[in-house]
């Protein structure tokens, strides 16, 4: 039957893989500053601190970026290693053990 399925194709509504389009010409700014000064600063507060230098924002979003490359990195490999393209809980659940920081509560 055509027209139906993700192909789109011809005939039927196939919107499947075409309207997910976006064309954005705009220059995408950096995502990581999505990481936000009140953010930083509630993570701070949990962690106990009272006072926050104003360059600690910058250092704590580089550091942030750092962490997660690395930790998308080995989830990454895990899932390409089981021949898959969806990275599930548990690839990032080994990648954090694989770093010394395991995790409960997401099977594994």
């Amino acid at each position: 039957m055509p027209g139906k399925g993700k192909g789109g194709g011809k005939g039927g509504k196939g919107y499947g893989k075409v309207g997910a389009k976006r064309h954005n010409k705009k220059a995408m700014r950096e995502t990581i500053m999505g990481i936000t000064k009140p953010a930083i600063r509630r993570l701070a507060r949990r962690g106990g601190v009272k006072r926050i230098s104003a360059l600690i924002y910058d250092e704590a979003r580089n550091v942030l970026k750092c962490f997660l490359e690395n930790v998308i990195r080995d989830s990454v490999t895990y899932t390409e290693h089981s021949k898959r393209k969806t990275v599930t809980a548990l690839d990032v659940v080994y990648a954090l053990k694989r770093q010394g920081r395991t995790i409960y509560g997401f099977g594994g």
